[in-house]
């Protein structure tokens, strides 16, 4: 099994560190690491060190050594965006969570407009902040060093003009009067940027389908069947991951 994973602001410049603070709390009290175990320190960002337990001290405290190189894991490419409607309850967190184990580099909260769902004012912030919360704790849990960005909520209108920026740019979407070409047999790119949107679960409406279509973007399907917006998400970046050699 691979050495747990451990985030914190900045690595350190040295050999020796203390973890402490809640990721202490949790390396003591719930992963119980004793002296000579392997842990891994990361800043989220791609940067990651190796270290070893020295020895554990109280509830949370940590003190670890041989953390003298400080490496750096390079951007991956392409860069995999998924644009996510907002989905009802904890789907949402679903989705995210499920999406970071996989392998997704970016996260957009769409406010399309059949979702149920509405981020409004202060109900609005926590939603976010528990996505990007869930975000963390999946790249620690999947071992990653390099976690994916969730952006602030967007509009349809933000949305195409991130679409118009990519260099693949797709909608999920399944339409029985005209066949949507299949993803799995798209011809993407070897570098720069894909994104792809999920729509929500009464699906994507016509105004949002055509100002898509004008930023560039077309219309895909993954299969035969119809996913539910919280594991569509998951389900395509593992295809996009598995096409594109990322996974190789």
């Amino acid at each position: 099994m691979t050495a747990p994973v451990f985030v914190v602001e900045q690595l350190p410049g040295g050999a020796d560190f203390v973890l402490d603070g809640p990721e202490g709390r949790h390396a003591v009290s719930v992963k119980r690491l004793h002296a000579g175990e392997e842990v891994v320190l990361t800043d989220g960002r791609g940067h990651w060190a190796e270290g070893v337990v020295r020895a554990a001290e109280g509830k949370d405290r940590l003190l670890l050594t041989g953390l003298d190189t400080v490496h750096e894991e390079p951007a991956p490419s392409p860069r995999i965006t998924v644009v996510q409607a907002l989905p009802k309850g904890d789907r949402g967190e679903v989705a995210v969570e499920t999406m970071t184990e996989t392998g997704i580099d970016a996260i957009v909260p769409w406010q399309a407009a059949r979702c149920i769902t509405r981020w409004k004012g202060e109900r609005g912030l926590k939603s976010l902040a528990k996505w990007r919360s869930t975000a963390r704790e999946a790249g620690k849990q999947s071992r990653r060093v390099r976690f994916p960005e969730v952006t602030e909520v967007m509009s349809t209108k933000q949305v195409a003009a991130l679409l118009a920026a990519a260099d693949f740019a797709g909608v999920l979407h399944e339409d029985r009067e005209h066949d949507s070409e299949a993803l799995a047999t798209a011809a993407l790119p070897a570098e720069g940027e894909i994104v792809l949107v999920v729509g929500p679960e009464g699906g994507v409406s016509p105004d949002e389908l055509d100002a898509f279509a004008q930023a560039g973007a077309r219309p895909y399907r993954l299969g035969h069947s119809v996913l539910r917006t919280s594991t569509a998400g998951t389900a395509a970046t593992a295809l996009l991951l598995g096409r594109t050699g990322r996974w190789g």
